[in-house]
């Protein structure tokens, strides 16, 4: 018995999409952190660090996904979970600086379009 196959090519160019934001943030904290360094500051780069892994993970579970409804599942609930802790995370007043709260809403939006790729993905 073989397993389905999932179409997990539109959730792979969100997730790339997210990549690039993760990339795109790490190097604005890499500049931030010579040129103002009150911009980079150790919420952010903790913040920038758990994203990053992030970004080496959903990849690697949408792979696994071509084949697994659970992998494909857990794409689903990682970019569940990344909408909330983003959600709260940009709405904690002081905590992180203005750019990097942008950067969050960002990240949810597109964790959302992961959310809603992927469980459509399932359902074909």
């Amino acid at each position: 018995m073989t397993s389905p196959a999932f179409d997990v090519g539109p959730p792979a160019r969100a997730v790339g999409v997210y990549v690039a934001l993760t990339i795109g943030t790490l190097i604005a904290l890499i500049v931030l952190t010579s040129s103002a360094p009150g911009l980079a500051t150790d919420e952010a780069w903790g913040h920038a660090v758990v994203v990053a892994a992030f970004a080496v993970l959903l990849p690697l579970r949408l792979r696994a996904a071509r084949r697994s409804r659970r992998a494909l599942q857990a794409v689903a609930v990682i970019a569940g979970v990344l909408v909330a802790v983003n959600v709260v995370e940009a709405a904690l007043p002081g905590v992180f600086p203005a750019w990097m709260r942008l950067e969050m809403v960002a990240t949810a939006v597109v964790m959302v379009l992961v959310a809603f790729l992927t469980v459509r993905a399932g359902r074909r």
